[in-house]
């Protein structure tokens, strides 16, 4: 039976969603134990939360002064210490698990397995090649641990509520770095809901036309409650910072409803949306590629047709 061992991602003390679809993955091997190991320098509200995770079996916690930030080369050499006995480690293919995953497959002298999307075996996995446009079948060896990340589009969030999984301090005595340090976190402040783990989100694009234009898409998505996300396009015409891009080389995200407003739908941004539940356009070009994945279609000019739709959900 396999043992895995789930990496938390989590920040300013709060544990990512991303954590709980990891679970939702390990959960689908149908494994004797999934433990979540969570790395800080203050553990107890984050391991709290990963307690309440349907399916964890156990929370280590390992703490740190060093591990106040989520810098890989501090953490990857606890976390490949603690992955001794285990056959997978699992991580969200995040900005996050991208960067910690491949360094803690190189001190276990295994290789990778990226952007899981459905588990076919103990050692089986599904995964996107070229850009989403074919899915390879992948086969890690089965002599050796497993170390993937899980693309988080494609899983559902593990539900939550009254299971309270034990949780244990680990200590242990890995070499720490002395050359990485932390200098600083830039991150955009938002009380908009996360793009990422959002449930309805609205998307512009280069047909909004400019920075200013761009409000009209803030406006339309806070009327809604929903996420903000752009085009590469937008974000290259600087219309909107680059953390809220949708696709192959921006986010990946599978919202229930996603709302694209002057995108063409060139194959990058297609990508990072084909998981979501209802796709609506918004495009005056009735060629564009994004009407061929597109559940509604509404062809027309974007800033005539946004007002309507406001007027006739109430909030004009």
């Amino acid at each position: 039976m396999s043992k895995i061992l789930v990496i938390a991602e989590h920040l300013d003390g709060k544990l990512n969603p991303s954590t709980a679809r990891a679970v939702s993955a390990a959960a689908a091997m149908k494994p004797e134990t999934i433990d979540v190991l969570v790395l800080s320098d203050n553990v107890e509200a984050i391991a709290a939360a990963a307690a309440k995770i349907e399916g964890v079996s156990r929370v280590l916690t390992v703490t740190h002064a060093e591990n106040a930030h989520p810098l890989a080369a501090v953490l990857a050499p606890q976390i490949a210490k603690a992955a001794a006995g285990y056959s997978h480690v699992f991580a969200p293919s995040t900005t996050f698990g991208k960067d910690v995953a491949p360094r803690v497959a190189a001190l276990l002298g295994v290789a990778q397995v990226s952007d899981v999307m459905s588990v076919e075996g103990s050692h089986t996995f599904k995964r996107p090649i070229y850009a989403g446009n074919a899915i390879i079948t992948v086969e890690a060896d089965a002599a050796h641990a497993v170390v993937a990340t899980i693309r988080t589009a494609s899983w559902p969030a593990a539900a939550t509520g009254a299971h309270a999984a034990p949780i244990e301090a680990l200590s242990l005595d890995a070499t720490l770095p002395s050359h990485t340090r932390f200098v600083e976190l830039k991150q955009g402040k938002s009380d908009r809901p996360d793009l990422q783990s959002a449930s309805k989100v609205v998307s512009g694009g280069r047909g909004v036309g400019s920075k200013e234009n761009f409000e009209i898409i803030y406006k339309f998505a806070d009327k809604i409650g929903a996420a903000v996300g752009a085009s590469r396009a937008a974000v290259d015409a600087g219309y909107v910072p680059n953390e809220l891009q949708v696709g192959q080389t921006g986010k990946i995200i599978a919202p229930e409803l996603y709302m694209a407003i002057g995108i063409s739908g060139a194959i990058q941004h297609l990508t990072g949306i084909k998981d979501a539940g209802t796709i609506v356009a918004i495009n005056k070009d009735v060629e564009a590629p994004i009407f061929e994945v597109a559940d509604i279609g509404l062809v027309g000019d974007l800033f005539k047709l946004i007002p309507e739709l406001e007027q006739a959900m109430g909030f004009g």
